[in-house]
C-alpha cells in the first residue's frame, strides 16, 4: 500500500501532530527502512506503532536487533510486515526465530562493529571499506576479499535506506538531537544514512534551547520530528542476585 500527505502538520517546517503524521506520504510496499535502538534503549516505538498501523509490507529493516515479541520491531514481525532483516542480534526474540526456521523471512547477519561501520559508512557517503572480521567465515561467503599483509579483509558496503526512524531525549524544531546513553550506539548514525530521517523525541524543545557542543546529530539531516509521550522503561533481561550474609549496603 501507499499512504498521501498528511494535512496535519504543524506550523514548524519539520514538527509533526503525530508519529502518524510524520510518516504520511513516505511509505509504500517494499521499501528499505533503518530503525534505531540497542535492544529495548532508544527504540523509536511511536514510530513503529504508527509504521504497523499503516499495514505497509514487504520491507527491508536495518536494525541492530528485532526488539522483542511484544515490543519494537517485534510488533511487526507479528504482522509480518517486515521480508528481511539486515541485523546483528535477534536472540531475544521467539517470533523471529520461528519465522527465520520456516522460511518466513530472510536475514542477513553482520558482525555489529561491520553493521555499526556499514551504517556509517552509508551517512559518510563511502561505498564500501575492508575489514578482517568475518573472514574465512560464512560471514565472507560471496564477497570480495583481499589480501593485505597476510591477512584476508573483507569488502563490506556502505548501507543507505529510503527510510530512517530515530529516538532522541530532547530536540528542536529544527531537528537537532540529543541522546541519552546507550541510545547513541546506532541512532545517531542512522539519522545520517536514510534517504529521509524522521526523529521520534522524549521532549521537543525551541530551537537555541539546546547547548550547540551537546547536539549529537545536527538538523540537517533530519526531515520530519515528532514529540512522544508516556513512554516505556522495559528491562530486555533481568537479573537478580541474591544478597549474601556478609553482603555489605552502600
Amino acid at each position: 500500500m501507499t499512504t498521501t500527505a498528511s494535512a496535519g502538520k504543524a506550523d514548524s517546517g519539520k514538527v509533526y501532530a503525530s508519529a502518524a503524521e510524520a510518516l504520511a506520504g513516505l511509505l509504500r510496499d517494499g521499501m528499505s527502512i533503518m530503525c534505531g535502538g540497542f535492544g529495548m534503549c532508544g527504540v523509536p516505538e511511536k514510530l513503529i506503532d504508527a509504521l504497523r498501523d499503516s499495514g505497509v509490507k514487504g520491507l527491508t529493516v536495518v536494525s541492530n536487533n528485532a526488539g522483542v515479541d511484544d515490543f519494537g520491531l517485534g510488533k511487526l514481525l507479528l504482522t509480518h510486515q517486515i521480508r528481511k532483516m539486515i541485523s546483528s542480534y535477534v536472540g531475544e526474540n521467539r517470533e523471529f526465530e520461528r519465522q527465520y526456521l520456516s522460511g518466513e523471512i530472510e536475514i542477513e547477519f553482520n558482525p555489529q562493529g561491520t553493521l555499526a561501520e556499514r551504517i556509517r559508512a552509508g551517512g559518510a557517503g563511502i561505498y564500501g571499506f575492508y575489514t578482517r572480521t568475518g573472514a574465512g567465515t560464512r560471514v565472507a561467503e560471496g564477497k570480495e576479499t583481499r589480501l593485505v599483509d597476510g591477512d584476508t579483509y573483507v569488502l563490506e558496503t556502505g548501507l543507505v535506506t529510503d527510510l530512517a526512524l530515530v529516538r532522541a531525549w530532547k530536540g528542536d524544531t529544527e531537528g537537532n538531537l540529543i541522546y541519552r546513553k546507550t541510545a547513541r550506539n546506532f541512532n545517531p548514525m542512522m539519522a545520517t544514512a536514510g534517504r529521509v530521517t524522521v526523529a521520534e523525541v522524549e521532549q521537543l524543545v525551541e530551537v537555541g534551547s539546546l547547548e550547540p557542543d551537546r547536539i549529537h546529530t545536527p538538523g540537517i539531516f533530519v526531515q520530519r520530528i515528532v514529540e512522544g509521550h508516556a513512554y516505556s522503561r522495559r528491562i530486555e533481561q533481568r537479573t537478580v542476585r541474591k544478597r549474601g550474609p556478609n553482603a555489605v549496603v552502600a
